[in-house]
């Protein structure tokens, strides 16, 4: 027999295509297998993420986590007992649950309450200081009175004149403690800025035609201030009237021109003194 020729056995390839090099297909084996670990991690991962989530959940609403120490600070005519009730401080919320945005907007609809900081002191503290409103004029409400700050804010009411504050007189009926008495905003430009020692003597603050302010002094005088402008050298034209002038019961000062001032006598005919 003739001696046949032995040939090396080689792996079946798609035709047309080349041989896959080994080490190249262990590469992407190692690749494949990498890959799927990783996505085993991450799955991994999340359900551990999943389960203490969910275990936190119930602790983070329990009384380990509540609001159990609220302190209330810089409130004098706005009860502390108001300020937990209006912010839900008062039942000890979860801090979770507690939202300063909301706390800040429940408090500054109290009428006294000017602006209102929240702080939270994780894990059960809640700080909150308020700044209050000042009333600056007192307005007669029929069997009542109103005391406005200076922005016509209405902070409360008392059965008998405020003692202190100017009267407001033409300038409407106010509203409940909260509100805003916008028309009297005219004459508080003027009561609000009144000097101590000049204060005492003004007995009503009015809006007058036109826009200006009129004033009732004690001992009878009238005083047409005009806008609500220039406020300290008109304080300062009635200040040297009175103390320069003997000024007779129904006279009227106008210093509608700052520096120039000028006094109406009482009509003639009337009882002046």
């Amino acid at each position: 027999m003739s001696p046949t020729a032995t040939r090396e056995r080689r792996p079946a390839t798609r035709a047309g295509t080349a041989p896959i090099d080994p080490r190249l297909a262990d590469r992407r084996r190692a690749v494949t297998r990498r890959g799927s670990r990783r996505r085993r991690v991450l799955v991994a991962a999340a359900a551990v993420v999943s389960l203490l989530a969910a275990g936190a959940w119930p602790l983070l609403h329990s009384r380990v986590f509540s609001a159990a120490v609220v302190r209330v600070t810089g409130n004098v005519r706005t009860p502390t007992a108001t300020v937990l009730s209006a912010s839900g401080l008062g039942t000890h919320p979860p801090m979770i649950d507690v939202h300063a945005g909301a706390l800040v907007a429940a408090l500054d609809a109290l009428p006294w309450v000017r602006t209102a900081t929240v702080t939270l002191h994780w894990p059960d503290g809640v700080d909150v200081a308020i700044v209050e409103r000042r009333a600056a004029a007192a307005v007669a409400d029929r069997s009542a009175w109103a005391e406005l700050d200076a922005t016509g804010r209405v902070l409360a009411t008392t059965p008998t004149a405020p003692a202190g504050l100017v009267t407001l007189t033409s300038v409407g009926t106010p509203g409940a403690p909260g509100t805003t008495l916008r028309s009297a905003r005219r004459a508080l430009a003027v009561a609000a800025a009144l000097p101590p020692a000049f204060k005492a003597l003004v007995q009503a603050v009015a809006p007058a035609p036109g826009g200006g302010v009129d004033l009732a002094l004690a001992g009878g005088l009238g005083v047409v201030f005009g806008p609500p402008v220039a406020l300290p050298a008109k304080f300062e034209d009635i200040a040297s009237l009175l103390a320069g002038a003997h000024l007779a019961p129904g006279s009227v000062i106008d210093v509608t021109v700052p520096a120039s001032p000028a006094v109406t006598p009482p009509p003639a005919g009337s009882n002046a003194g």
